[in-house]
């Protein structure tokens, strides 16, 4: 597989104020470990870097470090630290790799061809597992890996035990992990109308109340309430009514 070059240079300083000090000449601090070296502390020029990280442009790829000492090495990115606020690379961990031994390596996934269930059943792709971990020597390692999507329907998914073999590489996640699925769209919800059905509980303007107690009537409406005893005892009779007989002992 094809590689790239870094420059690299040695770095004396360690901690907060030696790496504050590179960062204003414009340099990153760097570290490269090693499986058969110690750690080595390292500085890389900003621009530099920055073309690296373009020419990559996501692929898993072997870097080809030189030193100031004509002595290389070939590595790859482990892990990359930039300012959350600014986005300017803060760290750079570097993983030193031998030609005659294996090395196990995140790879990106990269999806290939038109779902049949984005096409003909208006499906969404969900990729559950943008990276993953395969073992492999240098010259085996893939750039991605890509996952043909095309027989992919509403409700199915691609799992890694279904990836297509390459050869020399070595998948180690799970084999049920999902990497990849076709998601059905989202159902419509039928409008409600509480408003309306709230509308239809509320008494017309003008209208009594039920009373509590009040028998229904038969036409299943509310019957008027019974007058109350006290207040008839004490009426008056109405103007030119006779006043009723009074009982006879």
């Amino acid at each position: 597989m094809k590689s790239f070059e870094l420059t690299v240079n040695s770095r004396a300083g360690t901690g907060r104020s030696a790496s504050r000090r590179l960062r204003k000449a414009n340099q990153i601090p760097a570290i490269l470990y090693g499986k058969h070296t110690k750690p080595e502390t390292l500085s890389i020029s900003a621009p530099e870097f920055v073309k690296l990280r373009k020419a990559i442009a996501g692929r898993a790829a072997l870097v080809a470090l030189k030193r100031e000492s004509g002595v290389a090495a070939l590595s790859f990115l482990q892990e990359i630290q930039r300012d959350p606020i600014t986005d300017r690379y803060l760290h750079v961990d570097l993983q030193e790799v031998k030609e005659n031994e294996k090395m196990v390596i995140n790879v990106a996934v990269q999806l290939v061809g038109e779902s049949t269930g984005v096409k003909n059943e208006g499906g969404t792709l969900d990729t559950a597992s943008h990276r993953l971990r395969v073992r492999c020597f240098p010259k085996d390692l893939p750039g991605y890996l890509e996952v043909d999507v095309a027989e992919l329907a509403v409700g199915h998914a691609i799992h890694v035990s279904e990836l297509k073999p390459i050869a020399g590489v070595e998948f180690l996640d799970s084999p049920g992990q999902v990497v990849v699925l076709c998601v059905a769209p989202a159902a419509e919800e039928a409008a409600s109308t509480p408003a309306t059905d709230a509308a239809a509980a509320v008494p017309a303007d003008g209208a009594a109340a039920p009373v509590a107690g009040a028998a229904p009537a038969a036409d299943g409406k509310a019957a008027a309430p019974a007058a109350d005893p006290k207040a008839a005892a004490g009426a008056k009779p109405a103007a030119g009514a006779k006043p009723a007989a009074p009982a006879k002992k």
